[in-house]
């Protein structure tokens, strides 16, 4: 769907003298923002949606303008002012439209909460029928209930629906509609798919949200609160989620004579060591590289090449901070690590405690953060002849 051809109108003219606010409930702020904006906002992310109209009560016409100017919405094409009705603000917008406009979209100003799924749903569907509109279909028991408040008889709900918006037209059936309202003068709808009637032209439904919730009440306000923290909540959860990176690292080094055996910065008795040019702890260069990789930063062999003589029989722990200091540098803490040592022997049971606290010190987390695991092969591959020992990690970085 072309953009450009596509435009929405928000009748936020209302004075909601109802609500008994200082001013009017579209310029009403849920956390620090109007109403009014976080409905402007929402169609801010609607890719289908080009242009926005505004219409707004006559009084408040240039101070809404500087307001909606101040949150920089891209897409606000127009402020104008509404009339009297509902009805007479939506065709204000509607004669303002550019000519190249083929599909309008109106909205209320105090439904803040319309998912923009919705607003492309129900394009969607305007375009191939020409109208539809979002609606719920009724819960709740239905009763006709006479001017004494006295029950009459209980209304078959099925196939009843609540209205809500949006609610979405080709500009030319819109045109149409307001034409024969004018012709029949007294003709009022609350809605514009009530003016669709009017043309005789079938308008499709589009199942709506139970949070697209119009703000009409006082109690309105705190269902709109809740459902806005929801949201936040939601968002930072997503945000932080996206700000999540997990990375792998596996090392092995040689079983030899004459060297000790140095794992997660313990020395463990045994009658031979691991080979390499630093304290050959495996365990800690497999989780080092698992943390390099997480950040995109290389591996260990790049920032600790063993042609280096300064790193020559280095404790792995030292070499640890620095890779945790690196890691930091680019925005990153651990949030977790699991990491699994391959051995035939010894056993590494009663060292484990040691060398998570060994490990976390290096890190500076609580032990709790790191899992470690100790496995043999059964006597197969190169660790189960006792020819060497291997090590593999998995850690998840979060973005500070």
């Amino acid at each position: 769907m072309n953009p450009s051809k596509v435009a929405a109108i928000i009748p936020a003219a209302g004075s909601g003298s109802r609500m008994g606010l200082a001013v009017p409930k579209q310029f009403f702020e849920l956390e620090g923002i109007p109403i009014l904006i976080h409905t402007l906002r929402v169609f801010q992310q609607a890719e289908s949606v080009g242009l926005i109209v505004v219409v707004v009560p006559p009084e408040c016409c240039a101070w809404a303008e500087d307001l909606l100017q101040q949150y920089r919405l891209a897409k606000l094409y127009k402020v104008i002012p509404g009339g009297r009705l509902r009805q007479d603000s939506v065709l204000a917008g509607l004669e303002v439209l550019p000519a190249e406009v083929e599909i309008v979209v109106v909205h209320d100003g105090v439904r803040p909460f319309v998912p923009v799924s919705l607003i492309e749903s129900c394009l969607e569907e305007a375009e191939k029928s020409g109208a539809a509109m979002a609606a719920l279909p009724a819960k709740d028991t239905l009763k006709s209930v006479s001017a004494e408040k006295v029950i009459k008889h209980t209304i078959n709900r099925t196939g009843i629906w609540q209205a809500q918006t949006p609610q979405v037209f080709k500009k030319s059936l819109l045109i149409k509609a307001y034409s024969l309202a004018a012709e029949k003068k007294d003709f009022k709808a609350t809605d514009e798919a009530g003016l669709l009637e009017l043309v005789g032209h079938p308008v499709k439904v589009v199942e709506g949200s139970e949070t697209n919730i119009k703000i009409t009440r006082q109690e309105d306000l705190i269902l709109a609160k809740a459902i806005l923290m929801e949201n936040e909540v939601g968002r930072k959860t997503l945000e932080e989620g996206s700000q999540y990176c997990s990375g792998y690292g596996y090392d092995a080094h040689r079983l030899v004579e004459g060297r000790p055996l140095v794992l997660g910065g313990e020395k463990i008795p045994h009658d031979k060591g691991l080979q390499g040019h630093s304290d050959a702890d495996v365990l800690t260069h497999a989780f080092c590289d698992a943390l390099l990789g997480a950040a995109g930063a290389g591996d260990i062999g790049t920032h600790f090449p063993d042609t280096d003589k300064k790193f020559k029989d280095m404790s792995s722990l030292k070499i640890l901070a620095d890779v945790v200091a690196l890691v930091a540098k680019k925005g990153f803490v651990l949030q977790n690590a699991d990491i699994t040592v391959v051995a035939q022997k010894p056993r590494l049971l009663s060292y484990i405690a040691a060398m998570k606290e060994n490990l976390a010190a290096a890190c500076k987390v609580e032990p709790a953060r790191i899992n470690l695991k100790a496995t043999t092969t059964e006597n197969m591959g190169f660790e189960g002849r006792e020819e060497g020992m291997s090590a593999h990690a998995v850690v998840m970085l979060q973005k500070k």
